[in-house]
């Protein structure tokens, strides 16, 4: 088997590649994989990284402004088609798969010429412009959520399959939980409140947090809270102008990125982050309870229709970006936390959601597409 990945931008989009990418080599050892993104995003590290080749092309997504720096990159990216159809003439693929982002526009159209079966899988609940506009073009889309199926009636065929996640859920008993908890430096006997904001964290959920930890209002609970790389020098300044050390807060491990978002998930008695597909995917597979924050000013608003996926069944609550304060966080909070029945009851409506063997169903829609 032979297989393009169009995938670019951030890791929602390529992450679900890699997963696909590697299931694939999991089922067919002699599988050809290689994937196609831009110059300019996250893929050109996570790509290479998990051992795949990135053949790139200059694409942007495409802007209704009218002014010469629009023009140029419109002009560029429909010239991009061109590109990817040479790349796809060279390697000679049995399928191409999209997973989001401007990129797959004009591989897709490149295929298309190429007479190449096409494949998409959209991870949010609410398709992106792209897929919504190649809908009609491609062979097959995968979505994460059964909620974008209404939002693409045109499309030729859509199947509800998930979004694949590298975090799957530990059955730890309570001996092995406080273990977990003592491995990354918290209290064995405190709830825990995992705070984070994306791989580059959010400065309205980092300034939320702060009087929270200055006043200590958080004697019900402890926190484990990833501001971002690019925020925690300047978090750290801010509690040190609070007189307060950033490695000896009373009840809060304050860390710039948690590598092991596994054990931390895990071990979380409650999130409180952003609602991308991702996020939204891995706390349905845990059966955590949640507090969204939805990004604002993305795309079609989908992080809010993300969330709202879970706020509507019981297992979340939104403060929209504009709304939050920390007296309102805080107050969240404790309403959940502080009630435990209501934390089981959250959890186990999340569950609701998960989708069960994402990987073996994308597989089986990649073997009937070739």
């Amino acid at each position: 088997m032979r297989v393009i990945i169009a995938a670019a931008g951030t890791g929602g989009h390529i992450n679900p590649g890699i997963a696909i990418a590697n299931k694939i080599k999991q089922e067919d050892k002699n599988a050809k994989i290689i994937f196609i993104g831009t110059t300019r995003g996250i893929e050109n590290d996570l790509v290479p990284r998990a051992g795949y080749e990135l053949k790139t092309i200059e694409a942007y997504g495409l802007s209704k402004k009218i002014n010469l720096t629009s023009i140029k990159k419109n002009i560029k990216t429909m010239q991009a088609i061109k590109t990817a159809k040479k790349i796809i003439e060279e390697f000679k693929p049995d399928i191409v798969i999209g997973t989001g982002g401007y990129i797959c526009g004009p591989v897709m159209m490149a295929a298309k010429k190429k007479k190449i079966p096409t494949m998409l899988h959209e991870s949010n609940a609410f398709p992106g412009l792209a897929v919504k506009m190649l809908s009609k073009k491609v062979d097959t889309i995968l979505v994460g959520f059964k909620e974008a199926k209404e939002y693409l009636p045109k499309a030729k065929r859509v199947v509800v399959t998930g979004t694949p996640t590298k975090i799957s859920k530990q059955n730890w008993n309570e001996a092995e939980k406080k273990e977990q908890k003592r491995k990354i430096g918290l209290k064995e006997d405190l709830p825990t409140v995992l705070i984070f904001g994306g791989s580059q964290g959010a400065k309205k959920i980092n300034e939320a947090v702060l009087p929270i930890l200055e006043e200590e209002k958080n004697q019900n609970y402890q926190i484990l809270w990833a501001p971002g790389p690019k925020n925690y020098d300047e978090v750290k300044q801010e509690l040190e102008d609070r007189k307060k050390d950033i490695q000896n807060i009373a009840r809060a491990k304050i860390v710039p990125y948690i590598y092991n978002m596994e054990e931390a998930m895990n071990i979380a008695d409650l999130l409180v982050c952003r609602s991308g597909a991702i996020t939204i995917t891995e706390i349905a597979k845990l059966g955590k309870p949640a507090i969204f924050v939805p990004l604002p000013n993305v795309s079609q608003n989908h992080q809010e229709k993300n969330a709202k996926v879970l706020q509507k069944i019981g297992a979340a609550y939104i403060i929209l970006n504009p709304d939050l304060t920390a007296n309102k966080l805080q107050d969240t909070i404790e309403t959940i936390i502080t009630n435990p029945k209501k934390l089981e009851e959250m959890g186990k409506n999340a569950q609701k959601i998960e989708i069960k063997q994402v990987e073996d169903k994308i597989y089986s829609e990649i073997k009937r597409l070739i």
